[in-house]
C-alpha cells in the first residue's frame, strides 16, 4: 500500500532528489490518514503533494481508493444479512494481526449499525430505480414478511425462465380492518397494495390468504 502511494507521488513529482521540469506537483511531506482493511479502518501515514502552480494540495489517487468507505458498508451489510450481530461484528472480520487490531477503528456496534443502514438504503434505492420495461413476466408473487410489529409487502415477478425479479417493496400491510382503511384507498379491499406502492408493471393483487383479486394499475 505504501509502495503504491509512493509510486503515485513519483509519477506526479518525479524521482525523489532529482529535478523534473515536467512535474505537476511537489512533495509536501506526510500526514495522518486511515484506510479500509478487512472490514475496519486502520491508521496510516499518507504522502502529501502540492501543485506546482500553487493551486493547492493534490490528491494521491491510490490513497483515495484505499480510504473509500463503500467496502465497509458492503461488508457490514453482508455480515448482518448472514446473521452476524453488530455486537459480534469483529468476530467475522479478516485477521490482520494483533498490532493492527489494536489501532483499528469503525468496528463498534454503533458504527457498524450506521454503515448497515446506509448500505441497505442505497441497495433499496437502486432496486426500486431498476428498469423493468424489458421484463416478460408470466407470474406474480405477492407476500408479506413480518419484522416485529412491522410488515413489508414484497412483489416478485417470474419470467418464462423461472427467474424471479423484485418488482416492489412497501411497508404497512395492516391485519386490522380499521387500521387497513387508513392505509389503502377507499374500496380497494384487503388485496390492494398500500398507497406507497412502487410497482412498475401490470400485476394482480393478492389478499393475505393468497386469493387473486382484481388487477390494479401501478
Amino acid at each position: 500500500m505504501a509502495a503504491l502511494m509512493e509510486e503515485d507521488v513519483t509519477a506526479a513529482c518525479g524521482p525523489k532528489g532529482r529535478h523534473d521540469p515536467d512535474r505537476t506537483a511537489t512533495r509536501h511531506g506526510h500526514g495522518a490518514g486511515s484506510v479500509a482493511l478487512g472490514g475496519r479502518r486502520v491508521p496510516v501515514e499518507r504522502p502529501r503533494m502540492r501543485a506546482v502552480d500553487g493551486s493547492g494540495e493534490l490528491a494521491v489517487a491510490s490513497y483515495e481508493q484505499f480510504s473509500r468507505t463503500e467496502v465497509l458498508g458492503r461488508m457490514a451489510m453482508e455480515r448482518m444479512l448472514a446473521g452476524l450481530s453488530t455486537r459480534r461484528y469483529g468476530v467475522g472480520l479478516e485477521p490482520v494481526g494483533t498490532r493492527t487490531e489494536q489501532t483499528a477503528t469503525s468496528t463498534s456496534k454503533s458504527a457498524v449499525s450506521r454503515r448497515f443502514v446506509a448500505a441497505t438504503e442505497t441497495a433499496l434505492a437502486e432496486l426500486l430505480a431498476a428498469d423493468l420495461s424489458a421484463l416478460d413476466l408470466v407470474a406474480l408473487m405477492v407476500d408479506g414478511v413480518h419484522f416485529g410489529e412491522h410488515t413489508c409487502v414484497v412483489a416478485l415477478g417470474i419470467d418464462i425462465d423461472g427467474t424471479k425479479h423484485p418488482l416492489a417493496l412497501a411497508e404497512g400491510w395492516a391485519a386490522d380492518p380499521a387500521a387497513r382503511q387508513t392505509q389503502y384507498p377507499a374500496g380497494s379491499g384487503s388485496g390492494s397494495m398500500p398507497r406507497r406502492r412502487r410497482l412498475r408493471t401490470r400485476p394482480y393483487a393478492m389478499d393475505p390468504q393468497g386469493r387473486v383479486r382484481q388487477p390494479f394499475r401501478a
